[in-house]
């Protein structure tokens, strides 16, 4: 019988998982997918004659998706809560001053973000900063709320409450705030090693909604969780969770971040959103070795997860 990770596996699996997709996905973003190599070539080094994404950037690299995970990440380590303002200093000082991103670069940042962090330089109130518009729903809050469903352990819907607010500083359509609040479900319930965590995730939060019907109706007809998953790798943030959702599908942590990045196009914050949950699911030591210390960046990450673990032993 194969062991199940313990919890503690599962949160460094997770905060890892999201990293390693996310460099692994750099080199091949705004690929279309007929151009990916094949599953088995897909490393940080794309194999030799790959016309690679961001060439001056090291492999083993984190862009934007794990930069700004992890400034959550140490906003709600360092206020102990969830604190817009404090998250939107840090994602201000990842901008100008690369925080929290790797060699201090900031070399891939969304339209709709970069609008968002431009308006808290200006001294917007954070929960005010990000765009409401239809077409400003990229997926560029999906793609950090993970770190909050490693820290957090307060109810459901206390859970999906912050997963929204932490939306709004970038990303303030309801779509896109209820798709951070069902991938924290599902995320959490994947953590508890609960039995068909989408839909027990996609249940409760339809409980959760009972007396919201615009959060519901986003829920139920934008993102339609009922559906069978089949997404394309784009930057829409309900495509970004349906496409995680798929390549789970595809078997271990290495095939599922491999899956994602052979879809193409956004394959960074696709293997990012996928990976951190085949992340929890297989546990650190369900990630391959070699990912693991090629990854860049450790001097930044090994305090965070090192608070974070102590959390959870405490």
């Amino acid at each position: 019988m194969i062991k199940k990770p313990t919890k503690i596996e599962r949160i460094e699996g997770a905060l890892i998982g999201l990293l390693i997709g996310d460099a692994l996905g750099v080199p091949y973003e705004f690929r279309d997918a007929s151009a990916i190599p094949a599953a088995e070539l897909i490393e940080f080094q794309p194999p030799s004659g790959f016309d690679r994404s961001h060439r001056l950037v090291p492999p083993g690299t984190w862009s934007d998706d794990g930069a700004q995970a992890l400034c959550l990440l140490a906003s709600l380590l360092e206020c102990g809560q969830f604190d817009a303002d404090d998250l939107g200093r840090k994602l201000v000082l990842w901008y100008d001053q690369g925080y929290m991103a790797v060699d201090g670069i900031v070399f891939d940042i969304g339209i709709t973000t970069g609008k968002a962090i431009r308006a808290l330089r200006q001294n917007s109130p954070a929960l005010e900063a990000g765009a409401r518009g239809d077409h400003d729903n990229g997926n560029g809050s999906l793609m950090r709320v993970l770190p909050l469903v490693l820290f957090h352990r307060g109810s459901d819907s206390d859970l999906v409450s912050i997963a929204q607010l932490q939306s709004q500083l970038t990303h303030a359509h309801l779509r896109s705030q209820v798709c951070c609040a069902l991938y924290c479900l599902w995320a959490r319930r994947v953590l508890n090693d609960v039995v068909d965590p989408w839909n027990e995730a996609a249940r409760v939060l339809r409980t959760i909604y009972t007396n919201k019907p615009q959060e519901l109706e986003e829920l139920e007809w934008s993102i339609r969780p009922d559906d069978e998953p089949i997404g394309y790798g784009s930057g829409y943030v309900v495509d970004s969770l349906r496409s995680a959702r798929m390549v789970l599908q595809a078997g271990n942590y290495e095939a599922a971040v491999r899956a994602a990045i052979r879809l193409g196009n956004d394959t960074d914050t696709t293997a990012c959103i996928a990976g951190g949950i085949a992340g929890i699911r297989d546990g650190i030591g369900g990630i391959p070795s070699r990912w693991k210390e090629q990854l860049r960046g450790q001097a930044i990450l090994r305090p965070l997860l090192k608070q974070l673990l102590t959390l959870h032993q405490a």
